[in-house]
Formats: C-alpha cells, structure tokens, sequence
C-alpha cells in the first residue's frame, strides 16, 4: 500500500514540476493549428456566414467553394507539380554525382573547389536575382517553365553537395573497395552502393526543395507573364485578386494548394526523419 501511494505522490510531484511545461506546450499545439484550423472552417463558408458567424462552425457546407476554386487554380497546380518535380530530379541527379565526386576522390584543387562551392552559402539568393535574370533573358527563356527549373537546379546544389559530400566521406572506403573487387565498375558502385546508402539525405533533400520551390513567389514573378505557364503561388495571389471578398472559395483555395506537400510529408515522413537523424545534418 506505501509503494502505491508513494508512486501516487511523485506522479503529483511530477506533475506539479512539469505541469506548466505541458500546458505551454499545449497552448502552442493550439496557436500553431489554429490558423489551419480557420482556414478550414471558412473554405466552407459563404460570405453572409463569413461575416455574420464568424466563429460559429458553418452551416450549411459550402462544398461549392472548392469547385470554384479548383476550377481557377488546376493549372497552376499542374505547373508547378512539373516544375518541382524536374527541378528535384535535376537537383538529386546533379548535386549526388559531384558529392561523390568530392568525397571519394582526390584531384588538384578539389579541395579548394569545394570550398569555393561551399563559399556560396555566405551570399543571399536575393542578390542573384538581377545576375539570373540577365542570363534567363539572354538564352531566350522567358516565360517558359526552364526559365524556373534551370535556377531552380542551380541555387539547391550548394547545400544538397555539401550535406551530401559529408554523408558520403562517412562512408567506410571498405565497402566500396570490396566492389570494384567484384568487379564494379565506378558508376556501377555509385548507384548501387552510395546512392541506396544516402537515401534518407536524398529524401530530405528533395523535401526541403519541393517545399522550396512549390511555395516561391518573387522569382516566378519575375520571370513569368503568361497565364498558362504560372504557378501556384502566383496562381493564388491572382485568385486572391479575383475574390478579394469571396472568402470561402479563397480560403478552399488555400486548402487546395496545401493538401499535395501535406500528402508527399506523410509518405515520405520516416525517410525525412532519417535523414534528420543522419550524421550528416546533425553535423
């Protein structure tokens, strides 16, 4: 009977220590989920409601709102599906061949050539905008969907090489010793040793870049003018524009566009996390 109560007490005691830690935390799970939460409510509201039950749950559903918004925002949705993908597949492709590059062989000035790369991350993108401009101009890419992808490629290769480089240094030299005596030949290593090796730096690389480009505004603005090749997030603020005072089919918009890196997050949730977890990025 003492022992119960004993664990009844420091469960009390416990609690009275770390009572205000919990409901901080809670209270900023609330503030944090909030905003989607609003969101949510009012994608499925009228404007009569929106303005006269403000925080009362809608009724009816307006489930007409996100035809309305779909119907205006699919193709910028479907641009940008096109855009990040190309982008992350040239991003990986490029960025895992030069890391492996760097960190498994030695040639004059590699060294100073990484950290020449490595020297970038000292330099905003912002500053890069009138110099990628000139050269988008110049090759006759405007308001085309490379003029987004060719940058794009270009601006995630300094972090994607240098996390991928120290991923791949940390790899014992005996395992890829042991297959080019099996008769490996070096590409033949890269993509069937060090490539399935790095697959959790590759998925969070490739995350932190579709987030990236899915959700850019400036350089999309800059560079495009034609309707048809926008993205979503120019897509949006022109939506925004059109139903300025519609606030259920701009809030379902929102929604809409959130919903595919909200789907792509949950499938390639343990893949992100184990990158995070990677010596790599802890490093």
């Amino acid at each position: 009977m003492s022992a119960v109560h004993s664990t009844a007490g420091n469960r009390r005691r416990v609690w009275r220590e770390d009572g205000w830690r919990h409901g901080l935390l809670l209270a900023f799970l609330v503030l944090t989920f909030f905003p989607f939460a609003f969101m949510l409510l009012t994608s499925l509201k009228d404007n009569n409601q929106f303005y006269n039950a403000f925080w009362a749950l809608p009724k009816p559903l307006e489930w007409g709102n996100y035809v309305t918004a779909w119907d205006q925002i699919k193709q910028y949705i479907l641009n940008s599906v096109i855009v990040s993908t190309l982008s992350v597949i040239g991003v990986l492709t490029v960025a895992s061949l030069a890391a492996y590059v760097f960190a498994r062989y030695r040639f004059p000035g590699s060294t100073a050539l990484f950290y020449a790369i490595l020297a970038l991350f000292m330099f905003p993108g912002v500053l890069s905008l009138t110099s990628s401009f000139m050269w988008v101009k110049q090759l006759g890419l405007m308001n085309t969907k490379a003029a987004l992808v060719l940058p794009y490629i270009a601006g995630g290769q300094v972090f994607a090489i240098f996390i991928l480089r120290s991923f791949i240094a940390a790899l014992p030299e005996e395992l890829f010793e042991a297959a080019r005596i099996d008769g490996a030949g070096e590409f033949r290593v890269f993509t069937t040793l060090a490539l399935p090796l790095c697959r959790p730096i590759l998925g969070t690389i490739a995350i932190m870049n579709l987030m990236s480009t899915w959700n850019d505004y400036v350089w999309p603005l800059i560079v495009l003018s034609d309707d048809a090749n926008k993205t979503l997030a120019i897509g949006l603020a022109a939506f925004q524009g059109v139903n300025n005072t519609l606030y259920g089919p701009l809030m379902a918009g929102y929604t809409i566009a959130s919903l595919p890196l909200l789907v792509l997050f949950l499938l390639a949730m343990k893949q992100f996390m184990g990158g995070l977890m990677s010596g790599a990025i802890k490093a």
